[in-house]
């Protein structure tokens, strides 16, 4: 048995409970770790709140967490992985106690905090997902909206060492550490489009919108084709087939975020466009 974070019904934070519960035992390449860190997700509150409940109906009593860090305590059958060894990757039924199973684990950097580490999992997967999925290359623009938040900030390294130009729309606050990741930073808010405009004179080649604060249509604009737009985040209507990234891969589920949109995802933990994100992989 050991200790972790449940909850039982769909609710506010009062629903979460300290329980005690089974010990997992690691699947055929699965490895249980002793979880050293845990990061939430905004996909964790949904979750917990019942707002995913059409798309992924939870079965109960439900450990959130979807992303852990830790040291392997334990291998299944083909796992790439040994007892010690300090891994980091996407947990399977949950990530908020002192254990955890993950898929496919990765080898922690030795440079990163145990923190950093367990917060790169889902956004890291995610932006890399979109750029992959945007087919973002060498010389073209990219505008991100929202880049200063963490799969913004992950999207806009990735792209900038691919080769791209990367424009940012970003808070006052926060464009001068945007620009020392890589992007030409644009204050967001009324006049955006003329500011990226002026930083981007030779165009914009595909946008990417974590933000979701209502810029798709404009975003179509700037690019003249809707297929070179992709959102995380504008769930809203709009009438051209944006697309959308949906719930990650491993929830199994798929919910357009717009009228025509397309969104993507499998069982099995495997996107069927073009499979997994690791160290070293290139789009």
């Amino acid at each position: 048995m050991f200790t972790a974070i449940t909850f039982a019904e769909y609710g506010a934070p009062e629903v979460l409970r300290l329980s005690e519960v089974s010990t997992p035992e690691p699947g055929p390449g699965q490895v249980r770790i002793r979880v050293r860190a845990a990061s939430v997700n905004p996909l964790d509150i949904k979750i917990r709140s019942g707002l995913m409940a059409k798309a992924a109906p939870a079965r109960f009593p439900v450990i959130p967490g979807l992303d852990a860090a830790g040291v392997v305590d334990a291998v299944g059958e083909g796992a790439d992985a040994a007892v010690g060894d300090e891994v980091l990757g996407v947990a399977v039924g949950g990530s908020y106690g002192e254990y955890a199973l993950l898929d496919r684990p990765v080898a922690k950097p030795r440079a990163l905090s145990w923190e950093v580490a367990t917060s790169l999992v889902t956004v890291g997967r995610t932006a890399f997902r979109v750029l992959r999925q945007l087919e973002v290359r060498a010389g073209q623009t990219l505008l991100v909206h929202g880049a200063a938040g963490s799969v913004g900030t992950v999207a806009v390294q990735l792209a900038a060492a691919r080769g791209s130009t990367v424009v940012g729309t970003v808070g006052e606050h926060d464009i001068e550490r945007v620009t020392a990741l890589g992007a030409t930073a644009v204050r967001y808010g009324d006049g955006w489009v003329e500011r990226v405009k002026a930083a981007a004179p030779q165009g914009v080649d595909v946008v990417f919108d974590a933000s979701g604060a209502g810029v798709l249509a404009d975003s179509v604009t700037l690019t003249g084709d809707s297929a070179h737009v992709l959102t995380i985040a504008d769930m809203s209507p709009y009438g051209a087939p944006i697309r959308s990234t949906g719930p990650p891969p491993h929830m199994a589920t798929s919910r357009p975020a717009a009228t025509g949109a397309r969104s993507f995802s499998s069982p099995g933990g495997r996107s069927r466009d073009y499979g997994e994100s690791g160290p070293g992989c290139q789009w």
